[in-house]
């Protein structure tokens, strides 16, 4: 009997072996058929997570009475404008500032060299020669990269426009597919959906939050740095406010940047800036971040910290981007399943 047994287990062990076998012999054949299934769902997704950061923005004007039909209307109107604005009006304004932002860092560069008897070797070469090249590129793309770029990728294009166009649609039925989901979820397990129903919560919040203090960072900075008189104070606003998506570092390497460019004009320049980063940092840590995220969504620096660099060392850009929101997915679960543990123990 046990020899019958050993013989049966050994059958399954080979016979898995064999499968994982052949499975590994055809995986060309299903790796190309999960790739083509993926560039079909991708956009469609995407379109999904575009409708679902933009629904608190809707709730947000269907809580001022604001139709919905109309709410619908004024986000595709100020996401098309924005669109507009860029392409006309800030890239070539923006071109001109880059090239002036590099003008700042190669003179930094220079200076830093010179004045300090610092030898950056080969370093400091390939830093100058590779602005240098940005340089000479920069009106090039800006004159004939939307063709060049319409050429070559027009997959791309398409991919977003369906994002774009299907996010549109989610966005109008979302109340029926958030509703289709509540009753699922409810019929399923009640624990089930007061988790679901938390981490929509904390995503929600988190959401609306990120993107008032985007909005805000670009008014804040552009402001200050154009008060201060920088000649970069656009660009610099832009990339304040792009900063916010990767947590502390980008705010940090933004400023850095505002800080050299100051400096490299003048030393009251430089130092206006400093100052000026002082003020807003500290406005925006005890004031703004507060006001707007209030008690929900509170992260330790350190947990922060740790997610940027793991998702940035196994998932590249993209993962340095979704750190923050995976951890407040992470912190809610276990914060979640802790009172139900807590819980369960108190009925006892």
């Amino acid at each position: 009997m046990i020899k019958n047994k050993l013989d049966f287990k050994l059958i399954n062990i080979a016979l898995i072996a064999v499968i994982c076998f052949f499975i590994y012999q055809a995986s060309p054949l299903w790796l190309g058929i999960l790739d083509k299934i993926l560039k079909i769902v991708l956009p469609l997704f995407a379109g999904f997570v575009i409708a679902y950061a933009l629904y608190p923005i809707l709730e947000t004007l269907k809580d001022k009475k604001v139709p919905k039909g109309l709410g619908i209307g004024i986000i595709i109107a100020s996401i098309i404008a924005i669109v507009v604005t860029i392409i006309i009006l800030l890239i070539p304004l923006l071109s001109t500032q880059i090239v002036s932002l590099i003008d700042s860092l190669i003179i930094f560069i220079k200076d830093i060299t010179t004045n300090f008897n610092i030898d950056l070797g080969s370093l400091g070469d390939t830093l100058i020669k590779t602005f240098n090249e940005i340089i000479s590129n920069v009106g090039k793309y800006v004159s004939d990269g939307a063709v060049k770029t319409i050429n070559t990728s027009i997959n791309v294009i398409s991919n977003v426009f369906i994002a774009l166009a299907s996010g549109i649609y989610f966005l109008i039925d979302m109340d029926k597919i958030r509703e289709g989901i509540k009753k699922y979820l409810k019929s399923k397990s009640d624990k089930l959906y007061r988790y679901i129903s938390l981490l929509d919560h904390e995503i929600k919040n988190y959401i609306k939050g990120f993107l008032t203090i985007v909005f805000i960072s670009f008014f804040e900075y552009t402001l200050l740095y154009y008060i201060i008189g920088h000649p970069n104070a656009l660009l610099l606003g832009i990339l304040s406010a792009l900063g916010n998506f990767v947590p502390y570092f980008g705010g940090i390497f933004v400023q850095i940047i505002g800080v050299i460019t100051g400096f490299t004009l003048s030393v009251s320049l430089g130092i206006s800036v400093i100052i000026a980063i002082l003020i807003s940092s500290t406005i925006d840590s005890y004031i703004l971040n507060p006001l707007v995220y209030g008690k929900s969504n509170q992260v330790h620096p350190i947990i922060v910290i740790a997610a940027v660099f793991g998702g940035g060392i196994l998932f590249g850009f993209i993962g340095v981007i979704i750190a923050l929101p995976l951890s407040i997915i992470v912190l809610s679960s276990l914060k979640f399943y802790r009172e139900e543990i807590s819980a369960k123990g108190n009925r006892k």
